[in-house]
């Protein structure tokens, strides 16, 4: 169960979550038409080895992935966020934005994929484990980024404005934010800090982008949740590991705050790439029914 200062590693608690989505996008990569490739995600698997190896290599039928109820539907949904999110970060690099800031930065290799526009810094924000696996694995395979980049060692439930300022960032400067995979690990009131971070650091013509999932109906979480602490797999630490929480909808909190939203159904984004998953499973069903992706200009 998740505390208020809990740490972790990659493959520990809300580290190994990462991992999880990496091997998503290395499958993806497999296929004759993936949606997005991103050629670190089996790299880091790779070093981290074990069934995350044999995953990629067919020799993992009893994992989570390899299930048509539930590794299909989470494969593509993993491709298409990557592939939105590709997308807004190649678009920033377009119109020469010059600072992006990764919010728990994972396993995210778009330092490293991304053409940024000459003079990029990229910030990264992690617990301290995470970032040193990550650097470990991409100096060991000689990865080289397309930008600067530097490492930020923190919490973001702690004063992480602080320590972005600290290492460089520059508010007055117009910046991208991407917030993927992070909502649904933070609490509410941490949600809120995050979000007014964001804007207190964001000059006019930033960009942001974020995925959030709607919350469950707070009995049928609870019945999840007591059912999770009794199966020992991935699916029901998962349970263990979020906050069922939403401060408020992205879109609309940051059209209340002077930015111009966009959001988008993951639903309806999968079918516009081609990639609906009909499926009968209810946690499949729920995740994918239940994610927005947004993307916003501050005026």
């Amino acid at each position: 169960m998740r505390s208020d200062k809990d740490t972790w590693d990659i493959t520990t608690s809300v580290g190994s979550t990462a991992l999880f989505v990496a091997a998503a996008r290395a499958l993806e990569a497999q296929k004759p038409d993936p949606l997005a490739v991103d050629e670190y995600a089996e790299v880091f698997c790779r070093a981290v080895g074990g069934p995350w190896a044999d995953l990629l290599d067919g020799n993992a039928s009893g994992h989570p992935l390899t299930t048509t109820e539930f590794g299909i539907p989470f494969v593509a949904f993993q491709a298409a966020r990557t592939r939105y999110f590709d997308a807004y970060f190649r678009d920033v690099a377009a119109a020469g934005v010059r600072q992006a800031v990764l919010l728990a930065a994972g396993l995210d290799s778009r330092a490293y994929r991304i053409d940024w526009a000459p003079g990029t810094t990229v910030f990264e924000l992690d617990q301290p484990r995470v970032l040193e696996f990550k650097h470990e694995t991409l100096a060991g395979h000689g990865a080289v980024a397309k930008a600067a980049r530097r490492e930020i060692a923190v919490d973001l439930r702690d004063d992480w404005p602080k320590a972005l300022r600290d290492n460089g960032f520059d508010p007055d400067q117009p910046s991208a934010w991407i917030a993927e995979g992070l909502l649904i690990y933070l609490p509410a009131g941490a949600q809120e800090q995050l979000f007014t971070g964001i804007d207190s650091l964001a000059s006019a013509g930033s960009h942001v982008a974020v995925e959030e999932g709607r919350p469950m109906d707070a009995a049928e979480f609870e019945v999840k949740l007591q059912e999770a602490k009794t199966i020992d797999d991935s699916r029901g630490q998962w349970y263990q590991m979020i906050y069922n929480e939403q401060h408020a909808p992205a879109a609309q909190w940051l059209s209340e705050h002077g930015w111009s939203a966009e959001e988008t159904l993951l639903t309806d984004y999968l079918a516009a790439v081609g990639r609906t998953v009909a499926n009968r499973d209810a946690d499949a069903q729920y995740m994918l029914s239940s994610v927005s992706l947004v993307r916003a200009v501050k005026n």
